[in-house]
């Protein structure tokens, strides 16, 4: 074990621990070693006879697994095993700050053997974000026994993401857009400007309620300095800006290799805007889109309309 790793919930690594939810959910929770470190995942129900699991992959970069778990709702009222994992240094999978791995190919090797560790040889998947764009990536590489994937709110191409959101600040209070450029060229984000403008743009296209407001079940526990550290190195230090190792990130070249069936959905004030998911959508061949009343976390916001259409969909390719 390397220097530095610390479990959660007093698991070893290779342990594992069961437990039932208030609401009668069974689940079991423990760390696949990855790296010298540890990945910890939460495992909930399980699928009835001729439902495959589904894997999720959070977002970020630096996030963890806590605002999906909405899609508990998929084990609770359709009987299908949901998986979840905080990527390596997110959540409980924590380790010291690490620039140097922080990449997308070290989050596509986990996916890899978070797979063959868990023995997910066919499984349905479902990335939001950050995810989406990871799952997009592994998807390019012709992973085998992928039935279908979701892209949740996630693009092919950071530039275009960049774009849209420098287009999306524009319609805020002039005050505010000129606020949050500012902080972008001399670094003070915690100017009190800067942060009121940040709430209202987080309020209008990435969640209705932010994270503190949101019932515990749902809701980070603690907080994840080296969460945002990731985030800091992958991607920079607001949405506006892209100054880690995903300038540049595109698969967008690629979008027409990928064969697995693919369910993309969106919210109608989303930051991943309609022409971020057409792009998507118009990629992959066959795939559909689902444009839906919310934000980036619209999963979170009509959660049982949300759960519904995702059903709907990966039980069509089963």
């Amino acid at each position: 074990m390397a220097d530095g790793f610390v479990a959660g919930n007093g698991l070893a690594l290779g342990e594992e621990r069961s437990y039932t939810t208030e609401g009668g959910l069974p689940v079991r929770e423990g760390y696949m070693p990855f790296r010298g470190y540890g990945t910890w995942y939460r495992i909930a129900g399980e699928s009835d006879l001729g439902r495959l699991p589904l894997l999720t992959i959070h977002g970020g970069p630096g996030n963890t697994h806590w605002y999906l778990r909405s899609l508990d709702q998929l084990a609770e009222a359709y009987g299908r095993q949901v998986i979840y994992y905080d990527q390596l240094s997110c959540g409980y999978s924590q380790t010291p700050v690490l620039p140097e791995l922080w990449t997308p190919a070290l989050y596509e090797e986990e996916l890899h053997e978070l797979r063959r560790y868990l023995g997910l040889e066919h499984v349905h998947l479902l990335g939001q974000s950050w995810g989406g764009m990871l799952e997009m990536q592994y998807a390019t590489h012709r992973p085998s026994g992928v039935a279908s994937m979701v892209v949740a709110s996630s693009p092919a191409s950071m530039d275009l993401w960049l774009s849209e959101a420098v287009r999306l600040r524009h319609y805020l209070p002039r005050e505010m857009d000129e606020a949050l450029a500012r902080a972008d060229v001399d670094g003070n984000y915690d100017a009190p400007d800067v942060k009121a403008a940040s709430e209202v743009y987080y309020r209008r296209h990435v969640a209705l309620v932010p994270e503190g407001e949101r019932p515990v079940n749902i809701r980070k526990p603690f907080p994840d300095p080296v969460g945002d550290e990731c985030y800091h190195a992958m991607q920079g230090m607001s949405e506006f800006v892209v100054t880690g190792c995903l300038s540049g990130w595109s698969v967008v070249d690629q979008l027409g290799d990928i064969c697995i069936p693919t369910l993309v959905t969106s919210g109608t004030a989303d930051e991943c805007t309609p022409l971020i998911a057409k792009q998507i959508a118009d990629g992959i061949p066959g795939a559909e889109w689902a444009l839906l009343p919310g934000t980036h976390c619209v999963h979170l916001e009509i959660p049982e309309t949300y759960n519904a259409v995702v059903e709907e969909f990966i039980e069509r390719q089963e």
